[in-house]
């Protein structure tokens, strides 16, 4: 019995000491790297699903209201947008950039406030407000809205 789990635990972990009547020092089998995630490039034009939510205290650091022409983007592309080290969500330097998003052949202009978690990468959701601007709320999900990161000052997006 002793030596099957032995075998189990040499396949499983790589751990020799057991067959070695534990005088061996055991494998290492954890590591301590960090798993680093690569960064989205936000730029161009994106399509997703739009959809609302009642806002309060964003990830962004500030307080919005229902009737705020806002947005909180995906948790994913919040997560890794560039510069964004990943610590102090308020400092992420999506904050306060201004999406341009058209659906059904309106467009309309939002703020980035903060992050969704239920939400596909470019998928966008909105204060009720910026929604109704394109269905009724009872809508709940629009699909194919094409939207993109306006250009700030400088031409950079």
């Amino acid at each position: 019995m002793l030596s099957k789990l032995a075998a189990v635990l040499t396949t499983v972990f790589g751990v020799t000491f057991w067959l070695n009547g534990g005088n061996d020092a055991p494998a290492n089998i954890i590591s301590n790297s960090v798993i680093t995630t690569s960064s989205i490039d936000p730029s161009g034009t994106h399509v997703g699903d739009l959809t609302y939510y009642t806002p309060g205290l964003g990830a962004c650091g500030r307080t919005n209201a229902p009737t705020d022409m806002i947005a909180a983007i995906s948790h994913k592309l919040f997560d890794n947008y560039p510069g964004y080290d990943g610590t102090n969500p308020n400092n992420n330097p999506v904050c306060g950039r201004t999406a341009v998003v058209t659906h059904g052949g309106k467009t309309i202009r939002v703020k980035v406030v903060d992050r969704c978690e239920a939400c596909d990468l470019w998928d966008l959701d909105f204060s009720p407000t910026a929604f109704e601007k394109f269905a009724p709320l009872g809508v709940g999900r629009l699909h194919g809205a094409k939207w993109y990161f306006h250009k700030r000052s400088g031409g950079s997006d």
